[in-house]
Parts: structure tokens; sequence; C-alpha cells
């Protein structure tokens, strides 16, 4: 159960660390991000104790192959993928919004339905749904960015611009780049008997001004994707929807009592349970890339990351 949950490099050229949820990342000479994908798992934005074997290779893999995927409708920051665990590219400024996009009431706005709210983000959600219902078209939900791993919060597009947080130029770039993103997502998903549920995108600029696209794309752990599949069937009956996304770790959590809120104890993972969660990480794999999972060579994480990235540096 080797796993690399947290780094200590110094890389030539450094000048800082940034460590997010599960991303490391590495400022090399102001030019470069050095992006490492621990095996840390985040839920109701805490981390969880215990990694996930191979769940950083999983992560930064997906991400990376659906950043050559959609780079001729959105320009993004990746350079090069100089180790499994390991995205370099563009130091960019982020923008402190993450847009999210749903085409079903699932996750958080559905909690919110719930409990009576038809309205997220300024967006307006007709009565009468179900859960995992489809909107008649999707709708964009964002989110304000967390720093130093606090909760993500609802904002309306409103007070995105009254509060002067992006640009409405800006901000019009962002929605035409998420709603290009997902309808391609949606796209590949469904060729492998997929739904793209919902997801979230990160923005940033580049120093010559230009928005690109950072961070990750359609992983696990920032969508949801239902089977394609006997989801209407399963609509029709009021069953649960068979899913493939880090939404089964959150439903378990919820389970065991805890919810990320302030006195709740994080329930313990035993082995077996982490094993389980490592082989719904690589199905996801499999099933949205259509392709085998290669296993790294986890025997010294750490010494492969710095190797891999220390001879990319050097070219």
């Amino acid at each position: 159960m080797n796993t690399i949950t947290t780094t200590h490099f110094q890389f030539p050229g450094q000048k800082s660390v940034y460590r997010g949820k599960v991303r490391e990342v590495y400022n090399i000479n102001d030019e470069l991000l050095v992006m490492i994908a621990t095996d840390r798992l985040s839920a109701f934005d805490v981390v969880m104790p215990k990694g996930i074997p191979y769940k950083g290779q999983i992560l930064n893999q997906i991400a990376t192959k659906f950043m050559h995927l959609t780079q001729d409708i959105v320009p993004n920051w990746l350079i090069a993928t100089p180790d499994p665990n390991v995205a370099v590219g563009h130091l960019c400024e982020p923008f402190k919004v993450e847009m999210v996009i749903r085409g079903y009431l699932s996750g958080h706005a559905a909690r919110e339905y719930a409990l009576g709210k038809r309205t997220i983000c300024g967006v307006t959600m007709a009565e009468g749904l179900k859960e995992n219902d489809k909107f008649p078209t999707p709708i964009i939900t964002p989110t304000t960015k967390a720093d130093n791993g606090s909760h993500d919060e609802d904002i309306s597009r409103e007070a995105i611009l009254e509060n002067g947080i992006v640009s409405e130029e800006d901000y019009l770039v962002l929605e035409k780049y998420t709603r290009a993103l997902y309808q391609r997502g949606t796209d590949i998903a469904a060729g492998r008997g997929l739904i793209l549920v919902d997801t979230k995108y990160e923005f940033g600029k580049t120093k010559d001004g230009k928005i690109v696209l950072i961070d990750e794309i359609h992983t696990p752990d920032s969508s949801r994707y239902f089977y394609a599949d006997g989801y209407q069937e399963r609509q029709d009956k009021g069953e649960e929807q068979k899913q493939l996304s880090k939404e089964f770790v959150r439903r378990w959590l919820i389970g065991n009592g805890f919810q990320g809120k302030e006195g709740q104890q994080i329930p313990n993972m035993t082995d077996e349970y982490i094993e389980t969660v490592s082989e719904r990480y690589i199905e996801l794999y499999e099933k949205i890339l259509g392709e085998k999972f290669i296993k790294a060579d986890i025997a010294n994480i750490n010494k492969r990351i710095e190797k891999n990235v220390l001879n990319f540096l050097n070219q």
C-alpha cells in the first residue's frame, strides 16, 4: 500500500511550493509549474488520513489525456508529463473562481434542492425534479476558490461581477470555455457508455494575458459520471444511479456520520476499504479512457518522481 501523500523536493530554480488538497505545485523560476498529483483523498473539503494507491497517477493521466483531447477548443497550461504523477506547465495567474457546470440534479445541487432551495448560484431550478434528473440545459454554478483548504462557497455570476472577482469580459470567456469543454466531455463520455453528470474547471491567465485551462479536467475528483445503460430505467423506478465518481466515498462517509462539519470525526478507513477505493479509481480510468491502466512502479515513488522531474528540468 505504498502511496505518496506529501513531498519535500528542492528543484533547481524553485521559488515556492503550494500545497492544495490533492496536488503540490512547485514554482520554477516564476515561469514553470511542476504539479505533482499525490495519492491524498479529499472529501467535503477535508483530506483523509490515508492515501489511495495509484490515485495520483490516475488523476494526472486522465487530466493530461483530456488536456490533449480538448486543446483544439480551449488552450491549456500543459507542456509535458515527465512522470506518471507529474504535469509541467506554464505559470498562470489563476482566477479566484471554479467554474462548475451541471447537466443533472446531483450531488451538492440535489442536496440543496432536497432542502427546498430552488435557486443555486443565482440560477433557478424548476419545480418537480427528482434527484439525478437531467436539466433542460446545463447550468453553471460557480464557487469561490478557497485558500488553505477551507470550504469553497457557492457564488452567483452577478456577485462575481459586482465584487470584481473576474471582469465581465473575462467571465464571458470562462462561461464559453466551460460550456465547450462540458460538451466535448459529454460526447467523449457517451462514446464510452457514460454520462458526464457534472464537473468543474479552473482557468488562469498566462503572462501574455491569454486565458487557459489549468489544473485537472474530467477526473473522478472533479467530475461525476453515471453509466448510460439503464439510466432512464433507474430514474423511472426511483433507483440510485450506477456511478463512477468520488460520490461513493462521500456516501460512505455520510453513512459513517461524517460530512466535514465541525466536531465530526473522520471514520477509520481500513486497508480493505482503501483497496476498494483504489479499484474504483482504476475502473473509472479504464472506462473513461477506454484503455488499460498500467500501474507505475511504486517501490519508491518520491525517488522516481524526483529523478524524472530533474531529468526534464535539466533538458
